[in-house]
């Protein structure tokens, strides 16, 4: 089932209404196959020609990649936050065995779109996947509701990571577990949120935050939550992300800055997990 879009729901910032809205950031030839991630390609070669399998297969394999930092999942509750589209959702839904899959997105538009990609889950399987609408930082759940929570590649946008933190903490049962892939700064020091505002459109016109690492890290640990830790994947993901836009895109497009800046060491991805307390 999809949850009706609610009038009271947390606003949605701008440059997220426009990316994701009648935009369909997923339409743009960077992305394939209905996912938005910058794809996990360590098991494609990118030395030959690459191709729109090879897109989805990286961003299936992100998915795959984040999924198995989580526990066995039979007979467990997850939520995905920042949903999308759904792609992501069902691939969870039907490879990792979960007894039932949520996604939560904050655009209305999105969930329309979750709903046409899954029709046939959504029939078949009514009562293990659905989509509500939800923001990170405020999200329509019981205390407790959930096994799993994770998130792939929409932290990045998340305006209040305190807020996210306190909610992860509070919808997860004592001893759920949580995993937060995307791209943040590799510290605090002074100027990487203008180095990135110079290089990268998506940091300029407020759709990316630069969230440093640790404030990530440390928002999970202040909500309470134990084991917290970031990993950086960057090897799996920069290579490939920019031979991908080489590939499709106008050779010195802004986005092949993504790969600049990660080498300047201002940036980069990172998988981050946690844990809530068992009671």
């Amino acid at each position: 089932m999809t949850q009706e879009p609610q009038p009271d729901q947390r606003p949605i910032p701008p440059a997220v209404q426009k990316a994701y809205g009648a935009a369909d950031l997923g339409a743009n030839p960077l992305f394939a196959g209905g996912f938005i991630n910058f794809g996990h390609w360590q098991a494609i070669d990118t030395t030959a020609g690459l191709s729109q399998e090879d897109r989805v297969r990286s961003q299936q394999d992100m998915y795959r990649h984040v999924l198995e930092a989580l526990p066995p999942a039979g007979g467990s509750r997850a939520l995905e936050v920042g949903s999308g589209t759904g792609v992501g959702s069902a691939l969870a839904l039907e490879e990792y065995g979960f007894a039932h899959l949520t996604g939560m997105d904050i655009h209305p538009q999105q969930l329309i779109r979750a709903q046409e990609c899954n029709s046939r889950i959504l029939k078949d399987r009514p009562d293990h996947l659905d989509f509500v609408q939800g923001a990170a930082e405020d999200m329509p759940f019981a205390d407790g509701e959930f096994d799993y929570l994770y998130s792939v590649e929409a932290a990045q946008h998340f305006s209040d990571l305190d807020a996210f933190g306190r909610e992860t903490a509070r919808v997860l049962r004592p001893g759920g577990h949580a995993v937060v892939a995307s791209f943040f700064t590799t510290d605090d020091a002074p100027g990487r949120a203008e180095r990135l505002a110079g290089l990268l459109d998506c940091y300029a016109n407020g759709l990316d935050i630069a969230h440093p690492v640790t404030h990530v890290v440390d928002a999970l640990a202040r909500a309470g939550l134990k084991d917290t830790r970031a990993v950086s994947i960057g090897p799996s993901v920069w290579q490939g992300w920019d031979r991908w836009i080489a590939h499709v895109s106008e050779p010195d497009g802004w986005p092949r800055n993504f790969l600049r800046v990660h080498e300047e060491g201002v940036l980069d991805y990172y998988v981050v997990t946690a844990t809530r307390p068992a009671a």
